[in-house]
């Protein structure tokens, strides 16, 4: 058994990998929720379904947000009625979010709504939302204040000086730390750490679980630069170098192995001295080879 923590671009590509190689009923997945919130009567937990239609061969990998091939009429009727939507959601989407909202509102957790939604769908794997509660995160900037995270994303384009990044204080779902406790390996995949993957070490009994196991991560940075999104903004609000080394500062408290890519190989030394165990290999996920290869290293 093994277990992956995940956001919602980064590790799905790696998810993509390592389902062609592993027994999918045998991987399990804890997935950030800090980003979820309630939109045009939907509830967007836009990582949990990232991870979900990834298992389900349904995301679209162009923009690694919804499904593949998904139409939007209702989108382009809502914006010619004059009301406008602050995410893009095409209609199929848009119904697995409206499932979620209704049935919350009946009294589900988020957890059982998942199991149901990915069963639906013929995933094996099991995805495990961070927790049940609300989760929330705010972006502290200069310019703006406090802003909520998809006005950072998608209203402002990332245009801001972040200054600071708040969690809500949640519980873990009942099913996190047992996930962890019972699983051979744990990876981290190139999510980004602190938006993606702090909100979930962040949780009661994480940090304490991880060091207890073997944990694989893979770094989502080439130099100074991310693969995707605005982790180098949000590294630096907390302290951190914006690269690999950062990184592995980050995860030093439980990190057993860490994975670079090929153009850091400079780095490997210095990072040794954070991470004892250092593998430099190609990260770059262009095709499934990619995905497969790097799947791979982080299995073996």
């Amino acid at each position: 058994m093994i277990t992956i923590l995940s956001g919602g671009t980064g590790t799905p590509k790696l998810i993509q990998g390592i389902k062609e190689i592993y027994p999918e009923e045998e991987i399990n997945v804890i997935v950030n929720t800090v980003e979820n919130l309630y939109m045009s009567g939907g509830y967007i937990a836009a990582d949990i379904d990232t991870v979900m239609y990834t298992f389900a061969d349904m995301i679209d990998d162009e923009f690694w947000y919804g499904i593949k091939g998904d139409t939007f009429i209702v989108r382009e009727q809502l914006i010619e009625m004059g009301t406008t939507e602050l995410l893009k959601l095409g209609d199929r989407d848009r119904a697995t979010k409206l499932q979620k909202a209704i049935l919350l509102d009946e009294g589900w957790t988020l957890s059982e709504i998942v199991e149901l939604q990915k069963e639906k769908l013929g995933v094996k794997a099991t995805i495990i939302p961070m927790s049940d509660e609300e989760s929330e995160i705010t972006i502290v900037t200069k310019e703006y204040g406090e802003i909520e995270f998809h006005d950072f994303l998608i209203k402002y384009q990332c245009k801001c000086e972040v200054l600071e990044v708040k969690y809500g204080n949640v519980k873990p779902s009942p099913k996190l730390i047992e996930a962890i406790n019972e699983s051979d390996k744990v990876i981290i995949g190139p999510s980004n750490p602190i938006t993606s993957i702090r909100p979930i070490v962040s949780l009661d009994g994480v940090v304490e679980a991880l060091k207890e196991k073997e944990v694989i991560a893979v770094s989502p940075f080439v130099g100074k630069s991310a693969f995707s999104g605005p982790a180098g903004q949000f590294m630096n609000a907390f302290g951190y170098e914006s690269s690999s080394i950062g990184v592995a500062e980050i995860y030093k408290p439980f990190l057993s192995k860490f994975v670079i890519d090929n153009q850091d190989a400079e780095f490997k030394e210095e990072i040794e001295e954070i991470i004892p165990n250092v593998i430099v290999t190609n990260t770059f996920m262009k095709t499934i080879e990619d995905k497969i290869n790097l799947a791979k290293v982080v299995l073996e």
